[in-house]
């Protein structure tokens, strides 16, 4: 297939992005949709637990450090299998959808300029969205760094591939030693003073505590993130999880080395995350790091296993119809995550933040990713768009 060299623009007429829409639902491919609607559930056992400060208890990364049997195997399984993992797939996710924004924009005649406008305006509009969802709902929202990403690095997705793999290597050494330095044990007398929001009965203030924290958060997550966003942009370019019959040998490579990888590397960190080890940052910071690394080969790992799995899928039955549906309105079906989590842990509303098991929480996120699963599916039937997707459309695509 010719593909338009990445240092040319089209020939066609040129046309003012803004005349293109995005692609239609049901010109969509399964694979991603399915991977984002699948794990959209790894999101929720993610973050669930970071609301958690009961007293006298030190964490790892927000997360209490278990003691009791079943917190303990919770905690183990989330950190080796769930825990910097599914937000790396997501990135993965997203710069493999800023390709296919650019590849759409090349087949309407739109030259480079009009198309990189369009990128970052999308990606402004997300560091908004991502902003307002933290203030209000979420101190641990991804959306701004997502944001953030596309706004600095929208010119690798015209970089050569090797550039593109070498950068992403640069990037996820960059990120994994971040998020070691991050990893270090919280003291528990100090957890409290780290978490205000977590404490504060005063929804200004608390609003105005999440409000600082966004600030420096976002751009340590878009580092964190930037690797598996780069790989995502080198996968859109094979269209690996458009056409995984094309790509089935590299597909099983990417899940049966990737995975094992991921839960090997995940496990010396879980073993203080658990409680089963206790340690320093010194001994924390080191395995916290491979545990980083070993991250950006589970989350795309994941998709690629997704991917395979969608070959086998001759007929698509009502879960499969739901779960795509959740992955084509994953920007909705994630707020709507946070939505319960303010309801279940917010100081004044019901405040269990102090009070739930670990175990609990994983209960809690399956519940409401179940929910939002039935949801979606309702609004696939009656061929609704999430109202979420809709909002970023409109902005993105105004005029």
């Amino acid at each position: 297939m010719t593909q338009t060299p990445m240092n040319q623009t089209p020939t066609a007429q040129p046309r003012t992005a803004l005349t293109t829409g995005p692609t239609a639902v049901t010109a969509r491919a399964l694979g991603p949709d399915l991977a984002r609607g699948l794990l959209l559930l790894f999101i929720a056992l993610a973050n669930t637990h970071g609301f958690l400060h009961p007293p006298g208890v030190s964490d790892i990364r927000g997360t209490p450090i278990a003691s009791a049997l079943p917190d303990r195997i919770a905690a183990f399984l989330e950190t080796t299998l769930v825990d910097g993992r599914s937000y790396t797939m997501f990135a993965a996710l997203f710069g493999y959808g800023m390709v296919q924004i650019m590849r759409r924009q090349e087949t309407n005649g739109v030259e480079w300029r009009g198309t990189r406008k369009l990128l970052r305006r999308r990606g402004l509009w997300m560091v908004v969205l991502g902003v307002l969802h933290a203030v209000l709902l979420y101190y641990g929202d991804i959306l701004a760094a997502y944001g953030l990403l596309a706004l600095v690095l929208v010119p690798a997705v015209r970089y050569g591939n090797k550039r593109l793999l070498i950068s992403a290597g640069v990037w996820v050494i960059i990120g994994a030693a971040l998020y070691a330095y991050f990893s270090i044990p919280t003291d528990a007398a100090t957890v409290e003073a780290a978490y205000p929001w977590s404490v504060e009965h005063n929804p200004l203030e608390a609003m105005l505590d999440r409000a600082v924290v966004i600030v420096f958060t976002a751009p340590l997550l878009a580092v964190t993130a930037a690797g598996a966003f780069l790989f995502g942009i080198w996968a859109a370019r094979r269209r690996l999880f458009e056409d995984p019959a094309a790509h089935r040998q590299l597909l099983r490579r990417m899940a049966f080395i990737g995975i094992p990888v991921s839960v090997l590397g995940g496990i010396p960190l879980a073993l203080y995350t658990s409680g089963i080890l206790h340690g320093t940052g010194e001994d924390v910071v080191p395995v916290a790091f491979l545990h980083s690394v070993a991250g950006f080969a589970g989350g795309p790992a994941y998709a690629a296993l997704i991917a395979l799995w969608t070959l086998r899928i001759h007929k698509q039955g009502r879960l499969i119809t739901a779960l795509q549906a959740t992955g084509q309105r994953s920007l909705t079906c994630y707020l709507l995550q946070s939505v319960v989590w303010a309801i279940v842990f917010f100081p004044y509303l019901l405040d269990l933040g102090h009070h739930m098991h670990q175990w609990q929480t994983a209960f809690l996120a399956l519940g409401t990713w179940g929910l939002t699963v039935v949801l979606a599916d309702q609004l696939g039937r009656h061929n609704l768009r999430g109202p979420f997707e809709v909002l970023l459309r409109k902005l993105t695509y105004r005029g």
